[in-house]
């Protein structure tokens, strides 16, 4: 039987590891494989309209998704054929996610994908991986986009940074100064509009980590919301909210996360899903939270990526799928840039875009730096804190072309400015400077938290106000802000590295941050 090498499914290892033998054959292991979608161009071609405001397209219900742009039933009858052949057991298939999850041992999985799954050893901790690319026989190789979860590598970081030195919330002094801002205050900063959510779902991604419910309680209770947010979690993949007790580990994301949003938008219902941290752990989370229909979040917040060089083009393109699946059916998704500057933390010497904030279907969110004084903004830069090293993640990505709605930009690196050619990243931004960061609780602390991971639950927060007051969800809202960039704060100062701030678009805090009540009366109006 011929087997087809699938594009773009090459892994090399983790830079550092080393292999150090086969993994366990006995090992039991899921993993997911993702099918082509039915229709596709069609779908492309109504996410396109409904970009461009054409009045005449209508969103997909998540009740019809799987019948128009799921998986074609002969492809996940073929998988299950190829499954039983190889013995392995499909525990769960999901026509509308596009989602087949296999369960087998290791030596299994490498006869059926003709893979060699080899442990590695790395400094950060070992993982089951691969090198080359995965198979497939006559009968998948044009049925399967992806085959994600062989290898289980951790996919991505959280984008949290915390204060380095005192960490203690220091709100106002006598002047009205602020060294660090709830995010009420900063929502009231930013000129957010009146409202708390009600009636809308906000969900959040989480890939390690949790929350305790007397933390919550503790923290929305001393910021006055009464009662406080309803919240619920959704397990991924075997993922559960299991809290580490280490203030500085991965709590500080999920508390940050929800934090953010409860108190931006406390009558939002917030639904936690949580997720393996591993390509197919992520993009399962994701295709979860946006087919989810009892919960049916119209805002999805995401703070965790990598540089787009870690990830196999297999997986973005996946991902980026199942992104422009969310924005066909009016599902906004807010996504952290990074906090690496434009290098992106790559260590390459090279610039780098943070992924999956790099996709052209989700608002990415990058950083600044706010002074404010008598409970107004004073001044607004990019983030870069040379001396700690956290700075907003943007750039230009290498692998997805340039987005209609970005067409015409410039872009002004190194003091030369050129044409925008590939997708730029961020979209928009929000303050992420540690230094002057968010109040926030974890694990019984008090402390102080930045970076681009704070900027996603702020827009979400605010996208969760206005689709409060619109009555629905304003969906996938870049193209609109391109065309209406008035309806931001444009930063001009400042840098992340390699990429300055300047007047309009740039690479380092996009169409600036939000100008509240202009983007609640550009988002509200009726669509066309």
């Amino acid at each position: 039987m011929a087997l087809h090498a699938l594009a773009g499914s090459e892994r090399r290892p983790v830079p550092g590891a080393r292999s150090i033998g086969p993994a366990d054959p006995a090992e039991q292991l899921e993993v997911s494989v993702i099918l082509r979608q039915a229709s596709a161009e069609v779908l492309r071609e109504k996410v396109r309209k409904l970009a461009a405001g054409d009045c005449s397209e209508t969103r997909v219900e998540r009740e019809d998704f799987a019948g128009q742009f799921g998986a074609l039933p002969e492809d996940i009858a073929a998988v299950g054929t190829f499954a039983a052949a190889h013995g392995l057991a499909v525990t769960e298939a999901d026509p509308a996610r596009r989602t087949i999850v296999l369960r087998g041992t290791v030596a299994a999985f490498n006869d059926a994908f003709g893979v060699d799954l080899q442990r590695f050893d790395h400094a950060e901790g070992g993982y089951r991986g691969r090198t080359g690319p995965v198979h497939l026989p006559d009968s998948l190789k044009d049925a399967v986009e992806a085959v994600l979860g062989l290898d289980n590598r951790p996919a991505a970081r959280s984008r949290i940074r915390r204060r380095p030195a005192d960490n203690t919330m220091q709100p106002h002094d006598s002047a009205g100064a602020a060294a660090s801002f709830s995010p009420a205050v900063l929502a009231s900063l930013y000129g957010f509009p009146p409202g708390d959510g009600r009636g809308t779902c906000v969900a959040i991604i989480e890939l390690g980590g949790g929350y305790r419910i007397a933390d919550l309680q503790a923290y929305f209770a001393a910021m006055g919301i009464s009662p406080w947010p309803d919240i619920s979690t959704v397990s991924v993949d075997h993922g559960m909210n299991l809290p580490t007790g280490d203030a500085s580990g991965p709590d500080g994301e999920v508390m940050l996360d929800i934090e953010v949003v409860g108190a931006v938008a406390p009558a939002a219902k917030i639904v936690v899903y949580f997720a393996p941290n591993t390509d197919a752990g992520f993009l399962d989370a994701i295709t979860t939270a946006a087919h989810d229909t009892a919960n049916r979040p119209s805002v999805i917040s995401i703070s965790w990526g990598c540089p787009e060089s870690a990830w196999t083009p297999q997986a973005m393109t996946a991902f980026d799928s199942a992104l422009q699946s969310a924005a066909a059916m009016g599902i906004s998704v807010c996504v952290a840039s990074g906090d690496n500057g434009s290098g992106d933390g790559a260590d390459d010497g090279a610039d780098h875009v943070d992924f999956p904030a790099s996709s052209p279907h989700v608002l990415a969110c990058g950083g600044t730096s706010v002074q404010a004084a008598n409970l107004a903004l004073s001044s607004e830069v990019a983030w870069n804190d040379g001396g700690n090293g956290g700075a907003g993640g943007g750039g230009v990505s290498f692998f997805f072309p340039l987005p209609a709605w970005q067409a015409g930009l410039t872009v002004l690196k190194a003091g030369q400015s050129g044409p925008l050619t590939m997708r730029g990243v961020p979209d928009v931004s929000g303050n992420a400077d540690p230094e002057t960061g968010y109040d926030v609780r974890i694990d019984g602390t008090e402390a102080v938290l930045g970076g681009t991971s704070a900027v996603a639950p702020l827009w979400a927060g605010l996208l969760a106000r206005i689709n409060a007051a619109k009555g629905g969800s304003v969906g996938f809202i870049n193209p609109s802000l391109y065309r209406r960039p008035a309806a931001m704060r444009d930063v001009t100062q400042g840098s992340n590295g390699d990429f300055a701030a300047a007047v309009g678009w740039d690479a380092c805090t996009g169409l600036g941050s939000p100008n509240g009540f202009a983007l609640a009366v550009l988002l509200e109006a009726p669509a066309g």
